[in-house]
């Protein structure tokens, strides 16, 4: 029995949101403890999944241009939750690597084909307001998720990634049955998602970016903000473990620490979120400038302070701090990418955008060798060098941006 798009679309992303953030309280904290890897493997791991899904982008994307949106994100799901299976029931080095590269290409299914789907299903205005409906719904489910996160993992670390891996992998089969698609037509045979369609979007998004030497350096910006991420997201429990006693909380074996710690993060995001879309005027590029260079300075040092801090209490509120600003970074640099970009190349340089930070997430893999020969505390604050070269560029864009405004007020 098929059921109105918009439910079907609002049914994903709540779901979608519970499952994975109950999966992702614990995933750092099994794969430091119960699968024992090692700081290098914690960092191949994450590399894995970016080169997976890097690789994997553009075949997928195959499927919802000329078969089905619909069959694209059922395939995705399913992907995803055996994905995740695997690394919950394998608690091993090759098997998470191969999960890795499972569910990076299921996500490379969903990636895109979601949002086209319901506009499709429903028209792109109807659609827009349905995705801020969506945003709601997502926060509400991503804080339900790690609290059942606490309770699910009790007794056991891994139960909550494989709970939240049946529950993705139960998504995809339950859209079999409710999820509707009238609008879908295959794309024409030119615009559809190849190798040589890429490189062709990718010379048609030099020649706009040429034409703007603001914009190439804010790309350069995003490329400093993935190189520098991916040690920090893969090593930062393994070094609260290693250099300080976590507490034991509700005689959750340390799941209830992190769960916690996680929804402290997510409740504090929703008010700094709130607080800047109030302050920042995301109209005027050298507004969001001079925000993503105090940003971008307080997150440089905060995770430099967090490697270097030998007090429990300092190095978790410098981890939200950390984590905080990462989450409002990113609707800024979005909003100073999308400034005065022309309608036929906006959604070209949005994805070069993605796809620079990508493959600054994948350099990013070399903090593990940091951490393989001299130690996590090292790596960490080797990822915090990494990125401030981005306030330099910031700089930079900001100069521009006052140049643009003594061209052209009307520009800038």
């Amino acid at each position: 029995m098929k059921i109105e798009a918009s439910k079907v679309y609002l049914f994903i992303e709540f779901t979608a949101s519970a499952f994975f953030s109950m999966m992702f309280v614990t995933v750092s904290l099994y794969e430091a403890t119960v699968a024992g890897l090692t700081p290098l493997q914690l960092v191949l791991v994450g590399t894995t999944l970016e080169i997976s899904a890097f690789l994997f982008e553009i075949p997928t994307g195959v499927v919802a241009d000329v078969y089905s949106r619909r069959l694209s994100i059922i395939i995705g799901y399913v992907l995803m939750g055996i994905g995740f299976l695997v690394e919950g029931l394998f608690p091993a080095f090759l098997p998470i690597l191969l999960a890795q590269v499972i569910w990076g290409l299921g996500y490379t299914f969903t990636s895109g084909a979601t949002q086209a789907w319901i506009s499709d299903e429903i028209g792109e205005e109807k659609a827009n307001a349905l995705f801020l409906r969506a945003t709601r719904y997502s926060l509400v489910a991503s804080l339900i998720g790690m609290g059942l996160a606490l309770f699910i993992g009790a007794n056991n670390v891994a139960m909550p990634i494989i709970v939240g891996a049946v529950g993705v992998l139960s998504i995809g089969i339950i859209l079999i049955f409710i999820m509707p698609e009238t609008g879908f037509t295959p794309t024409p045979q030119e615009d559809r998602t190849t190798w040589d369609h890429m490189l062709h979007t990718f010379n048609e998004g030099l020649k706009a970016v040429k034409l703007r030497p603001r914009l190439m350096t804010i790309l350069g910006v995003g490329f400093f903000y993935g190189l520098y991420s991916e040690g920090f997201d893969r090593l930062w429990v393994k070094h609260l473990l290693d250099n300080f006693e976590i507490p034991i909380l509700f005689g959750n074996n340390q799941v209830a620490f992190f769960a916690i710690l996680r929804i402290a993060s997510a409740v504090l995001t929703i008010f700094v979120v709130q607080y800047v879309e109030k302050k920042v005027d995301s109209s005027n590029s050298l507004a969001i400038g001079r925000a993503m260079m105090l940003v971008t300075g307080l997150i440089a040092a905060a995770m430099i302070g967090f490697a270097l801090s030998p007090l429990l209490s300092l190095t978790l509120c410098l981890y939200l701090v950390i984590d905080t600003l990462r989450d409002v970074r990113s609707p800024l640099h979005t909003a100073w990418v999308n400034q005065k970009l022309d309608s036929e190349t906006r959604a070209t340089i949005h994805s070069m955008s993605g796809q620079v930070d990508s493959i600054g997430q994948i350099a990013g893999g070399s903090s593990g060798l940091v951490a393989r020969y001299l130690s996590v505390k090292a790596a960490i604050m080797f990822s915090g060098l990494l990125l401030t070269p981005a306030m330099f560029l910031v700089s930079r864009a900001n100069a521009q941006s006052r140049n643009e405004a003594l061209e052209d007020p009307v520009e800038a």
